[in-house]
């Protein structure tokens, strides 16, 4: 049985970060909602987590989370944009194929949240994940968020626009 557990973003998972999403198949990183003609180089991921990593917690834009299985990084859950003491943007990545569909979702989700809530001192948790991407939104419903509204935008500087459903969990709702 695997064991799975979360922990800090460390500055030895940044080249594990950035290697997903340059070495990532242009399928995936479409079907998440990627305009492949905006991916910065690998250089540009590595620099702007060192740099969030070096920034108090009130300061960051992006906060992330590893999730391990038997203690090996598959992939991380990070919060971007952050407005810390209020809310924050939660995406959810897991970097290999072969570990995606395997059910663990859920698993590092009730992990990752309250540590975003403790640590982030939020009130509230958005995610918005692409409308043609019916993982994570079956995920979120099946963690306690509740869906909010399905609209067209933009949402990151390497997205193309889209349609996302909006999604949101309130502090009071999780349990530590």
């Amino acid at each position: 049985m695997d064991i799975l557990t979360v922990r800090e973003l460390q500055k030895s998972d940044i080249p594990l970060i950035a290697d997903y999403w340059v070495n990532s198949p242009g399928e995936h990183l479409i079907g998440m909602g990627v305009d492949l003609t905006k991916m910065p180089p690998r250089d540009a991921f590595i620099e702007m987590l060192q740099k969030q990593l070096s920034l108090s917690l009130e300061k960051r834009n992006s906060y992330c989370i590893i999730w391990l299985i038997d203690g090996k990084p598959i992939g991380h859950c990070n919060t971007n944009p952050t407005k810390f003491g209020k809310e924050a943007n939660m995406h959810l990545h897991i970097w290999e194929n072969e570990n995606r569909k395997q059910n663990n979702g859920m698993a590092f989700l009730k992990m990752t949240i309250p540590l975003f809530f403790k640590n982030l001192n939020l009130e509230r948790l958005f995610c918005e994940p692409y409308s043609l991407n019916p993982a994570p939104n079956r995920l979120l419903e099946k963690v306690g968020f509740k869906f909010v509204k399905e609209y067209t935008v933009i949402p990151g500087s390497i997205n193309f626009e889209q349609t996302v459903n909006q999604w949101v969990i309130y502090r009071k709702s999780v349990t530590p």
